[in-house]
């Protein structure tokens, strides 16, 4: 195995969205367990995050898989806006990403943890994914905890800050967890 410093660490934020949350966090144990000679990912969770995190009972999961899991404090606390600005991370990202968090990001509003964190890594021009809860207007249906399914109206305005996130530089959205993938292998594939 290498050597804890020799690893590459990305930075991946949970805000609270509930949408696709389960094949987030099973996607990312299986890319953590594919690439963990050579990366180390850091999870960076909302205090929003926290609470669905737990409502979807995998907070534990997450402390099982991954050596590093912070919980927001405020907005610069645990301090990532500085380690992402100083390129301690080969990129951000924030998945899944609620609509809130993403008006955020789009309007320039650094006023918690992982929205600051997106704002500041685009400063220093690292790379953020955003894997947005409401990407296209229209009607979604997404599963609870229980298994039992929930539809919910994607609004427009909603899907305008999408469409803003798409235009900034160093940004990228992806639509679905298996995406994710690509952007390890892009970023750890020699």
């Amino acid at each position: 195995m290498a050597k804890e410093s020799s690893k590459r660490k990305i930075a991946w934020g949970i805000t609270g969205s509930g949408d696709r949350i389960e094949e987030t966090v099973d996607a990312m144990i299986e890319l953590q367990k594919q690439y963990e000679d050579v990366v180390d990912v850091r999870v960076f969770v909302s205090r929003a995050g926290e609470q669905v995190i737990k409502y979807y009972k995998l907070f534990n999961t997450l402390e099982k898989h991954f050596d590093k899991v912070w919980v927001e404090i405020n907005a610069n606390s645990p301090f990532l806006a500085g380690q992402l600005q100083v390129k301690r991370y080969e990129f951000l990202l924030l998945a899944p990403t609620t609509s809130n968090t993403v008006a955020k990001i789009a309007l320039g509003l650094a006023d918690s943890l992982l929205s600051n964190a997106a704002i500041m890594s685009q400063k220093a021009f690292v790379s953020t994914y955003i894997m947005p809860c409401d990407y296209k207007p229209g009607i979604i249906t997404t599963i609870l905890p229980d298994g039992s399914e929930m539809r919910l109206r994607i609004r427009k305005e909603d899907a305008e800050h999408v469409e803003r996130l798409r235009q900034m530089e160093d940004v990228i959205v992806i639509e679905q967890p298996s995406e994710i993938a690509g952007i390890f292998e892009k970023h750890f594939s020699a």
